[in-house]
């Protein structure tokens, strides 16, 4: 490798294409770090915050209060939902009831219009049918769906906020116990295919029958993201990403659920030091005058400062006002030393009386 000296000691073409590739290669450096570093700042801004990887180890602990956490398990319900209507319980952390009448649906297909009895989970205005003579349906539920939370549900040592619970994924059925079930429902309702129907014959029914079935959020692995608020997990308030929060289904690595959190960018201070001393070096070759014996350190140190704080400055123009002030400080103080040079190296003359 060619030391140091022996750099500066270049003239001519050698010097010029030395100095070009040591200035592009300190600004390239330069606006790179930067940008890295502007982009994951982003990132921590949308979600609210940087994450500390807690794993399976979910204890609260002392110094993450208000800090944003990354905890894997299986949660925990210490209250299960309940539905008073119907008397049913389940271990779940969010339990929801169904509610479909048997009615008359209109298909259309083009101009084709056609009529049948379907289960439906909304009521359908037969009203608005093209054809409502023969096809009338009975209008309003006599019930609604309807979504029960749990009391408390943990991960870990921590209770998990209402946001959360509902952000946990999955769906399964919930087969109905119609040994609960209040008399005067039990008079109407009868055990059918995992549901309760009102038919008389569950498995032939007619217009204005009723079938409520129940589903549940599986216990099973997730992951959470979420900001620690004393002995509970939280979602972020006013996160830029609108949610504050992540849920993963099994146990899944920060960065596959925060893949913007992979630029965090590492060595930031010795890259931007790196940056100046190539833009230095640089400068200090293509502005070295013809004759110099040795390159100037001010107009060197002043070039690199000048052409790197520009460069620097660029990437936070609309992000960060603080970081782009910065740079654009350290461009002054390279154009500062740069008009020291100047004034020092003018030529002096002297007034003859």
């Amino acid at each position: 490798m060619m030391s140091f000296g022996r750099i500066t000691a270049l003239r001519g073409p050698a010097a010029i294409a030395v100095g070009l590739a040591a200035l592009v290669a300190g600004i390239v450096l330069a606006a790179w770090t930067e940008r890295s570093l502007g982009n994951y700042q982003l990132a921590l801004q949308l979600h609210g915050g940087g994450v500390v990887d807690l794993g399976h180890s979910m204890e609260p602990q002392d110094g993450l209060q208000g800090r944003m956490v990354r905890i894997s398990g299986t949660p925990r319900v210490v209250e299960a939902p309940y539905d008073s209507d119907f008397n049913q319980q389940a271990v779940t952390p969010v339990l929801s009831r169904h509610v479909q009448m048997f009615q008359w649906r209109e298909l259309r297909l083009g101009s084709n219009v056609t009529y049948e009895l379907d289960w439906a989970d909304t009521p359908q205005d037969s009203s608005r049918f093209a054809q409502p003579q023969g096809h009338a349906n009975p209008g309003p539920f006599p019930l609604a769906g309807e979504r029960f939370d749990a009391g408390s549900v943990e991960l870990g040592g921590y209770k998990l906020d209402t946001a959360l619970v509902h952000a946990l994924p999955g769906s399964e059925p919930v087969a109905p116990d119609a040994k609960t079930l209040p008399a005067n429902l039990a008079a109407s309702f009868s055990l059918h295919d995992g549901a309760l129907v009102t038919s008389a014959r569950p498995g032939d029914p007619r217009l204005g029958d009723m079938r409520v079935s129940w589903s549940a959020v599986p216990l099973q692995e997730v992951t959470v993201i979420a900001r620690v608020d004393g002995n509970r997990l939280v979602a972020v308030p006013n996160a830029d990403d609108g949610k504050g929060y992540e849920v993963n289904v099994g146990d899944s690595a920060l960065l596959d659920m925060r893949p913007d959190m992979a630029a965090q960018p590492t060595l930031v201070w010795p890259r931007r030091i790196l940056a100046v001393l190539l833009a230095v070096l640089g400068m200090g070759l293509l502005l070295r005058q013809r004759d110099a014996t040795r390159i100037d350190p001010r107009l060197a140190l002043g070039g690199g400062l000048l052409v790197v704080g520009v460069f620097a400055a660029m990437p936070w123009l609309g992000s960060s006002t603080a970081a782009a002030i910065a740079w654009f400080v350290v461009a002054l103080a390279g154009l500062a030393l740069l008009v020291w040079w100047h004034r020092a190296s003018r030529p002096r003359h002297h007034q003859h009386h």
